[in-house]
């Protein structure tokens, strides 16, 4: 059900930080809100000051040219221009102090769901240890019902230079880091498709290197998981597909359960067709996107890390026809 819900035709998901489906992103919405609120109270009493001194002391045509009286110290006025944003720093801080204390220090249940995603140039990998999987660019969790919450805990490696795990509706942004072990949580509570975004400069496909998360309820869950754990086995005749994958540098970078291929650089492709896009979100997945980001990487997505493999175009009918089997 959800690979066909996934290759239906894009339409516009808000991602807005004041739509949050998530208690992190709640609570970064609800600090978000109060410091705006203190913001514009501050641009409205200086903006009304400067608009009063304005018109109050605008210069009349009877007025001669000497300056006017000038006045020195005056004790009242420093003090509160010193006090009052010393106030307001604190209070500042010691809110955002809480929501960090909150969302950072937040004591999870035994049975959150364990994830590590891991930052690629330029895709998403996401393992599932508790499961014994793993899968890439489209992230499946369950919903966390008040009744029975149900959170999901994200360990956050880099693969190699600095990346940022940011979809804005579940929990703020949190970077990832060569040689550093980060971690975020996300507790949805919203059945939907959440769309986020590489939130840290990487390189030339920084723009394209997309993630989507699916939350789905808890028995979907378990039939996606239970999906991802099987995959098929050839009896007979191996298609000319595989055989062409097999014997091509594809297995260098990526792996398929069951066969020959169990390379790591790249995407692993034993469920491929059960995600919605190709190359990270740069396209729909659908055949004909397919046999494009197979023959030349570079129009789908210029600077990409894949290289075109030069196959004749029967070869290159052949391998699309394997990897549409792969669900």
């Amino acid at each position: 059900m959800w690979a066909e819900v996934l290759r239906r035709p894009a339409r516009t998901v808000s991602t807005s930080i004041f739509a949050p489906a998530s208690t992190p992103a709640e609570a970064i919405h609800h600090l978000s809100l109060f410091v705006l609120t203190i913001c514009t109270a501050i641009f409205l009493v200086v903006a009304g000051l400067l608009v009063y001194s304005i018109v109050k002391f605008r210069r009349s045509p009877d007025d001669d040219n000497r300056e006017p009286a000038q006045i020195y110290g005056s004790n009242q006025v420093e003090l509160a221009w010193t006090v009052i944003p010393m106030l307001i720093v604190v209070v500042l801080f010691l809110a955002t102090a809480r929501v960090i204390h909150a969302v950072q220090d937040a004591q999870l249940p035994a049975d959150t769901v364990e994830i590590t995603a891991v930052g690629h140039q330029f895709w998403w990998e996401f393992r599932y240890p508790q499961q014994g999987f793993i899968t890439a660019n489209e992230l499946h969790v369950p919903v966390s019902a008040p009744a029975h919450p149900t959170p999901t805990h994200i360990t956050l490696l880099s693969a190699d230079t600095d990346h940022s795990f940011w979809v804005p509706r579940l929990a703020g942004k949190t970077d990832l880091i060569p040689n550093r072990t980060n971690s975020m949580w996300i507790d949805p509570h919203e059945v939907g498709v959440y769309d986020g975004q590489c939130a840290q400069y990487c390189g030339t496909q920084h723009a394209k290197m997309l993630l989507r998360v699916i939350v789905e309820p808890r028995a979907d869950f378990e039939r996606w998981v239970a999906g991802q754990r099987s995959f098929a086995r050839t009896s007979g005749r191996i298609p000319r597909g595989r055989r062409v994958f097999e014997t091509t540098a594809c297995v260098n970078c990526h792996t398929v359960c069951g066969t020959d291929a169990h390379g790591t650089f790249g995407p692993d492709l034993t469920h491929l067709m059960s995600r919605g896009t190709i190359a990270a979100g740069a396209a729909p997945l659908t055949q004909d996107n397919l046999r494009r980001w197979i023959k030349s990487p570079d129009s789908v997505k210029p600077g990409s890390k894949m290289p075109a493999m030069q196959l004749t175009p029967d070869e290159l009918d052949a391998v699309t026809a394997y990897l549409l089997t792969l669900e």
